[in-house]
């Protein structure tokens, strides 16, 4: 269980995209920045978190790159896009980190570790014992447990997911819920 008491700028928030960050596309990609749309208040629920969080980062899959339909110098651009407006709106991501691959046992593709791994050596201070993965899909959540890191799951897209469940910690409506929540927790 998650002590929402506990969290402090010591903790590492660890964020899907597609679905928690933005809207997703169902059976499609975003594929350049007039298709990437922000979820409702996500902006805010960043500014909220960027003052709790000490470490926050966005661990995503994108098949699309592997399926050549964008290339990785096109996602940087939405991603810069996407990072300007969450800082100027007073949020903050730390990293972003994605996995390409088509193969679904790519030791990098959610759900195994491998993001968090690489996370984890580029920002040594991040505990695992003390992170959250939020995620709109129970391949996110897998991929908190593979990591032994507490799960959030996003009701955004799959609102028939039940809970409680196995590799759900936690669940909320939406980012900004869980940013409230986390702050009225204190």
């Amino acid at each position: 269980m998650i002590d929402f008491k506990k969290i402090d700028s010591s903790w590492t928030l660890f964020l899907d995209r597609d679905g928690v960050i933005n809207v997703e596309k169902k059976n499609d990609y975003v594929l350049n920045w007039d298709d990437f749309i922000f979820m409702p208040n996500v902006k805010e629920a960043l500014h909220i978190l960027n003052s709790i969080f000490g470490t926050i980062v966005i661990i995503t899959n994108q098949k699309c790159i592997g399926k050549g339909l964008l290339t990785a110098n096109e996602l940087q651009i939405i991603h810069q896009n996407m990072l300007h407006e969450i800082t100027m709106a007073g949020g903050r991501v730390d990293a972003i980190y994605f996995c390409p691959d088509l193969s679904d046992d790519s030791p990098n593709r959610k759900p195994n570790a491998g993001m968090a791994l690489q996370a984890k050596k580029d920002f040594p201070a991040i505990n695992f014992a003390t992170t959250i993965m939020i995620g709109n899909k129970l391949s996110d959540m897998q991929f908190g447990r593979n990591a032994n890191i507490h799960t959030v799951f996003a009701a955004t897209t799959n609102p028939e997911t039940n809970f409680p469940h196995p590799l759900i910690d936690f669940r909320v409506n939406s980012l900004i819920d869980f940013a409230q929540h986390v702050i009225n927790s204190k």
